[in-house]
């Protein structure tokens, strides 16, 4: 939220907390200034729980009030405080030994941290992507294997047809939590999974869901998500490399109240002024998201199924009352999509003709 950074930086909260956290650690463990990286992981964990708490009443009345106004909000307040729980617990034991391992990295290598810092970020997240829908995912919701019948046989020979390597498809529950509906790819080299949402099934026909899959289909078959993580990766780099000429700079800290110069807090002022240019680089990622959104329509078309690909846009859009055709400059930032009309307008594009077979 930009009104809890303002407030941060204004009234230095940042070096406020972490003199308190040095205190306490004085206090009761005995641990003086020598220990940052633990100095570092309670700071993480006490962040991260007045965050969470200051963002509470809005995220609740987010989710009570303006979710359930329109219809989408299907969760029970035990299930909210439950994924609160879930994502504090993963968040407190995956982040503290990863940013323990990161600044020992940083301490260790000097001057070129950065390369060393980068390569081990991209290995975490390689870890991550790895184990996120064996491992997390199914913390939050039940994955079962979609019922023999007309769908899964027609998604079935679609990834036939087109070579994908379909392992497991699953159908998910995600109306215990929302109306809102999706369906997506994951897996690495042979060993792929389709997810279908329960309420997708709802809400659209075999045909549709058909040609939503071919849609995701075409991200995989276009290396999609390859060019987006390798996008990824050049930006963690240019941050990594441009944080270490920031690192070491005692005027940064100063200016933000600090009068020493502990790595995690330098690079959260870091955040800050770096800012401006993430703001640049979204927009840029938005391009190329948008980009390869339209080119997984054409791909559905030239499948066959660009009428049922515009059909269930049109439904999955009511259903979710989003914006049909916002502003063009609001959109650009805010929307890693394109908007509906936008879409609609490339599907019908008659120059974009199905393939024949």
């Amino acid at each position: 939220m930009q009104a809890q950074t303002t407030a941060i930086i204004v009234y230095d909260l940042t070096p406020w907390m972490w003199n308190v956290v040095g205190d306490a650690m004085q206090t009761h463990l005995g641990l003086g200034a020598e220990y940052e990286i633990t100095r570092s992981i309670a700071y993480f964990v006490a962040a991260t729980l007045i965050s969470t708490m200051l963002s509470l009443p809005f995220d609740l009345y987010s989710t009570f009030v303006v979710e359930k106004k329109h219809g989408f909000n299907k969760q029970t307040a035990a299930l909210f405080f439950s994924d609160l729980a879930k994502n504090l617990m993963l968040t407190f034991f995956l982040g503290s030994p990863i940013l323990a391992l990161f600044l020992w990295v940083i301490g260790k290598t000097g001057s070129q941290f950065y390369l060393y810092a980068w390569a081990l970020l991209a290995a975490v997240q390689l870890l991550i992507i790895v184990i996120y829908p064996t491992f997390i995912q199914p913390m939050f919701n039940k994955f079962s294997p979609l019922p023999e019948g007309e769908l899964r046989t027609a998604i079935e020979a679609l990834a036939s047809r087109l070579g994908f390597p379909l392992k497991k498809l699953y159908v998910v529950d995600g109306s215990k939590r929302s109306s809102h509906s999706n369906a997506y790819v994951f897996g690495f080299f042979k060993s792929k999974r389709i997810v279908v949402f329960d309420t997708l099934i709802e809400q659209c026909t075999t045909e549709e869901i058909v040609a939503i899959i071919g849609h995701e289909l075409g991200h995989w078959k276009k290396n999609h998500v390859l060019r987006m993580l390798s996008a990824v990766q050049v930006q963690t780099f240019v941050i990594f490399f441009a944080f270490s000429h920031f690192i070491g700079e005692e005027a940064m800290y100063r200016s933000f109240g600090m009068d020493t110069m502990p790595v995690l807090i330098g690079f959260t002022f870091f955040q800050y002024l770096y800012q401006p240019l993430d703001s640049l680089l979204t927009f840029a990622s938005n391009v190329m998201s948008r980009k390869h959104e339209f080119e997984a329509d054409e791909f559905s078309k030239k499948l066959g199924y660009g009428k049922e690909l515009a059909s269930s846009l049109i439904k999955l859009q009511i259903e979710n009352k989003g914006n049909m055709n916002p502003d063009p400059l609001y959109s650009a930032y805010h929307y890693s999509h394109p908007p509906l009309v936008e879409r609609l307008n490339a599907i019908n594009d008659p120059e974009v003709a199905p393939k024949t077979e």
